[in-house]
């Protein structure tokens, strides 16, 4: 196995076991605990799911394949049952809070088109098509973003950089939320 595919392979098996993690949480969870809101100023899990699946939803559906993302194309916004149909990005707490699902069978359903499509995705990788540009820069409204930081100012934005930042970073900074909503409303971790 060169270097090349060594790396990208390990890419693969990290966003793989990233998507496991996601799919453990929700297994055992039910509606009450996926809504709970734990007070004022603090967001219910059932933002963290929102906001991180539609994010790896639109990252892969535009970047590497060229489409709408899933969400739209199934018309889940009503499936679900979303209270407050955003990704949460420009969104203020206050509004995010709000967040509640409707029907959690729908949201394991659409979880789960969305991992699986990741997972073929991940499988037509090249290092070559992860060296692809697809910004020469982030816009200004993504200047303050962890992307930012690790790409670097004015630096272009590759097909690497949205699958480590907006789909693997992303998801293991927002599963650590899931995990601690987890524990407020008496389930465990997903790992030991």
């Amino acid at each position: 196995m060169s270097h090349e595919e060594m790396f990208v392979a390990s890419l693969r098996n990290r966003i793989r076991a990233m998507n496991t993690l996601w799919e453990r949480a929700i297994s055992d969870m039910t509606l009450e605990q996926l809504n709970h809101h734990e007070r004022a100023g603090v967001l219910p899990i059932a933002f963290s799911f929102s906001h991180y699946i539609r994010s790896q939803d639109q990252s892969i559906s535009a970047i590497f394949l060229g489409e709408p993302p899933l969400w739209q194309q199934g018309g889940w916004a009503a499936k679900v049952g979303v209270a407050v149909d955003a990704l949460g990005r420009e969104e203020s707490v206050e509004q995010m809070e709000h967040q509640r699902f409707g029907d959690l069978d729908a949201w394991k359903a659409y979880q789960a088109e969305v991992i699986a499509r990741t997972s073929r995705v991940l499988d037509t990788l090249t290092a070559d098509r992860l060296a692809e540009v697809v910004l020469p820069q982030l816009p200004p409204n993504m200047q303050n973003i962890f992307c930012a930081l690790v790409i670097g100012p004015g630096a272009p934005l590759r097909r690497l950089d949205v699958l480590e930042c907006f789909v693997y970073q992303h998801g293991l900074r927002h599963m650590g939320e899931v995990e601690h909503g987890r524990a407020l409303v008496g389930l465990g971790g997903m790992t030991s």
